[in-house]
């Protein structure tokens, strides 16, 4: 299926600059969003992410704080005039987003990974012009990756771009997730016009 893309532009943004998206893994207080929100504001960063439902691999973990941390978020917006980001895995994440004025929103490993939750994604995301980033999904398939972004094309979402966070494995690596760069690279030199990041978070395992 070919595919058009547009350039992920948010105003206020140098687009000869690199873009940097940054903020916790998991919004867990307000004091702790707003906090790291001013500090990575002072630092010149545009984009902060924060994840408000976090899938977790067996239950009773903290799976993220729900739609409250997303008043965080427009907290964030108004105080520090930082775009906000944060990761959806299904329509009801979604809404809520979009109600709440989030600016970005990205498509977790685990979530690219399941073609019908892509699809209802794409569903209650049908005609809007919000930036999607799509991250690789948790096995190493190149074909399931770009799958995820033509779902979301056919629903009419322009603004697409990519995520590298490298790939769960068996073997023993110096990394948290095998980059499998070839796969990386492949992406890349089909769809070079998509917008692609790296998590490097992901990648090393560290903070």
């Amino acid at each position: 299926m070919e595919m058009q893309f547009e350039q992920i532009t948010l105003p206020g943004l140098e687009p000869k600059r690199p873009m940097v998206i940054a903020g916790p893994c998991s919004a867990e207080t307000e004091e702790q969003v707003m906090e790291t929100a001013r500090d990575l504001a002072s630092r010149g960063v545009k984009i902060f992410r924060a994840g408000i439902w976090k899938p977790r691999t067996k239950p009773g973990g903290f799976e993220g704080v729900g739609s409250e941390g997303l008043l965080w978020l427009k907290k964030v917006k108004a105080e520090t005039g930082m775009y906000v980001a944060t990761e959806v895995a299904n329509q009801y994440h979604v809404l809520e987003a979009l109600k709440h004025g989030v600016d970005l929103l990205w498509i977790g490993a685990r979530t690219t990974a399941n073609p019908f939750l892509v699809q209802e994604i794409a569903d209650a995301l049908k005609d809007t012009d919000i930036p999607v980033l799509v991250k690789n999904p948790v096995n190493p398939d190149l074909e399931l990756w770009i799958g995820a972004l033509e779902r979301l094309s056919r629903a009419g979402i322009r603004k697409l771009g990519v995520i590298h966070r490298g790939f769960s494995t068996f073997d023993k690596i110096k990394y948290r997730n095998d980059p499998h760069w070839d796969i990386a690279l492949e992406m890349r030199s089909r769809y070079p016009e998509l917008p692609f990041f790296t998590d490097p978070s992901h990648l090393g395992g560290s903070r």
